[in-house]
């Protein structure tokens, strides 16, 4: 259910009495100056009143952050804020254009071979398949865990159906709906032998390529020769819920609505877990962002939400929205440095976003592979015709990021929730991050700071068997952080040398700095520094109890907890800068 607060404005007739809406000049005469924003008011169906009477364009309904996306003249703009000084405007893109375009498709020699059409045969090669049993995933396999039953809605440019994804272990269409936020258009398909795919023909699903590849990293059915399968969770039902273009590109109000909808329908196709594979740059606390909101309101009602940290590592105060929500799993990425037989080299990925947050959490909560990643997208996207060179075949393509490293942490949350589907997010949350194993010198110590691999490389078959399950989000509110009654502050602190440390753990210090390309062992034990156990209870996902260090009505209560750089924006509520989000598509391979 949708929140709505009530906070008093001017009166709707104040705005009718001056005649504004009938002053308004038409959409032709006014198109030039037309810019996008995303409005949030105080109640849903009295800030629609006001946007029309103002003689604003709707083109989003967001009641998901009691929040529209309008299409605005700076004139409408200024009459917005000065009779209705409670709306928070958010810029949502620099500019719309005229008309998406179309996918070009690459020009096919004669002498060339045809592209492979999906199969059923087993995919060539043991290397696809090697991330799986890096996590142990494929442990899970052999014992019929696969996310059988588990929803995933995977929120980015599409998917295709492609080897490995359109279809579950036992080739059943699993495709189970395709909805397009950028157009507001649902499709759902089926498949039959005789006559084929029938209603996903509808949906060009994939223009950029990469959901399909974060797809498949995640959940792809196919067989390697070695027998294992190139996906994480290979039997989950997909959801695809479009809102990216194909250069990997969306308005924050299409991402919105697309949250929006897989909540609303969460019910219908059993949606269990949101993969958001995607970063934008913070640009207010975490609780003043409208996608943050749709985040948490999922979180709310009951959904995993899984985002990537980002790929603008290693520097802290480094993720993105939504990876900066203290409630979901951010996943940063590591790297088997192209040995996946050799584990003494792995190390993490030098693109890899690196925490603590600006409100003082540590991210990321995880790390997972997300280098050089093997996965399947289309031949003809855009990510493919830009970077052939890392084809190698069956439609598979290699890359890296923390993208896939996501959609693989996403794929462990399915795991889970097959294995036990009365689970809540935060016990999901709680099993992931109790049973990941740490990166450690020779000497015991972390090989990186928490603010980089935060509980270290994720586990699959140990979150599954983890009997930690009330360890995650402990001190949060994530109702109260909604409705704007209270806000949080984590443990994260920085010192007058600069160093960021947790002031619950003494002693541990990191200094803001680069990434070794040396090795490390991931730990099979869950010791950290100084002592301190998961099973002893040592959390830093809880909020900060102490005075000063938790907002209310988004007011900081204590001038000392700031970061000495600095990170407070100058406006909090209209953005400086048009705000688009990115799936970060292409990063150097690791």
């Amino acid at each position: 259910m949708y929140r709505k607060r009530f906070i008093s404005s001017l009166p709707l007739a104040a705005l009718l009495a001056l005649g504004l809406a009938s002053s308004t000049p038409d959409h032709a005469d006014r198109s030039s100056a037309i810019t996008s924003y995303i409005v949030q008011g105080t109640d849903y169906h009295e800030l629609l009143a006001a946007v029309e009477a103002a003689g604003g364009e709707v083109t989003h309904e967001l009641p998901v952050i009691d929040a529209l996306g309008v299409r605005l003249t700076a004139e409408e703009v200024n009459v917005l804020k000065e009779y209705y000084p409670a709306l928070r405007l958010h810029a949502n893109a620099v500019a719309e254009a005229a008309a998406r375009k179309q996918k070009e498709r690459a020009p096919v020699e004669a002498t060339s071979d045809p592209e492979p059409e999906p199969t059923t045969d087993e995919v060539p090669g043991d290397a696809f398949s090697h991330y799986p049993a890096l996590i142990g995933a494929d442990r899970l396999h052999a014992q019929g865990i696969t996310g059988n039953g588990v929803g995933v809605a995977v929120i980015d440019s599409g998917i295709y159906t492609g080897p490995g994804l359109s279809g579950n272990t036992n080739g059943k269409f699993r495709i189970k709906a395709a909805y397009d936020a950028r157009t507001d258009r649902l499709t759902t398909g089926s498949y039959n032998k005789r006559r084929g795919y029938s209603g996903m023909e509808e949906f060009d699903n994939d223009d950029s390529g990469h959901g399909s590849h974060v797809a498949s990293a995640g959940f792809n059915s196919k067989l390697s020769n070695a027998g294992k399968y190139n996906g994480i969770a290979p039997d989950v039902d997909l959801v695809s819920v479009k809102v990216f273009d194909a250069e990997g590109r969306g308005t924050y109000a299409d991402v919105i609505r697309g949250v929006q909808w897989a909540i609303d329908n969460a019910a219908t196709w059993n949606i269990r877990v949101i993969n958001m594979s995607l970063s934008a740059a913070p640009q207010s606390h975490y609780w003043e962002d409208p996608l943050n909101q749709a985040v948490m309101a999922a979180w709310d009602a009951g959904i995993v939400v899984v985002a990537s940290a980002g790929n603008t590592g290693p520097e802290a105060q480094t993720i993105g929205v939504p990876g900066n929500v203290p409630y979901v799993i951010t996943v940063g990425a590591m790297t088997d440095n192209d040995t996946p037989a050799d584990p003494t080299d792995d190390r993490l990925a030098r693109f890899s976003s690196a925490g603590p947050t600006f409100e003082g959490f540590v991210k990321p909560e995880v790390v997972a592979p997300g280098g050089h990643i093997m996965a399947a997208m289309e031949g003809d996207s855009q990510i493919a015709l830009t970077h052939p060179e890392f084809y190698n075949g069956a439609s598979f393509f290699s890359m890296s990021g923390t993208s896939q490293a996501a959609a693989i942490v996403s794929g462990i949350a399915a795991l889970v929730l097959q294995a036990e589907p009365g689970l809540t997010p935060d016990q999901v949350k709680c099993k992931i991050m109790s049973s990941a194993r740490p990166a450690l010198d020779d000497d015991g110590t972390l090989a990186y700071s928490i603010f980089q691999q935060g509980a270290g490389l994720a586990n699959a078959h140990d979150a599954v068997y983890a009997s930690n399950y009330d360890c995650a989000n402990n001190g949060l509110d994530v109702k109260a952080d909604l409705d704007g009654s209270m806000h949080f502050g984590g443990p994260a602190n920085q010192n007058e040398e600069d160093d960021f440390y947790l002031m619950d753990m003494d002693g541990y210090l990191w200094r803001n700095g680069g990434v070794s390309g040396q090795g490390y062992l991931w730990s099979n034990g869950y010791l950290w520094r100084n002592g301190y156990l998961w099973s002893a209870g040592y959390l830093w996902t809880n909020s900060v109890n102490a005075d000063g260090y938790l907002w209310r009505n988004s007011f900081a209560e204590s001038s000392g907890y700031l970061w000495r750089n600095g990170y407070l924006w100058s406006n909090g509520y209209l953005w400086r800068n048009s705000e688009i989000a990115s799936i970060n598509s292409w990063v150097e391979q690791e």
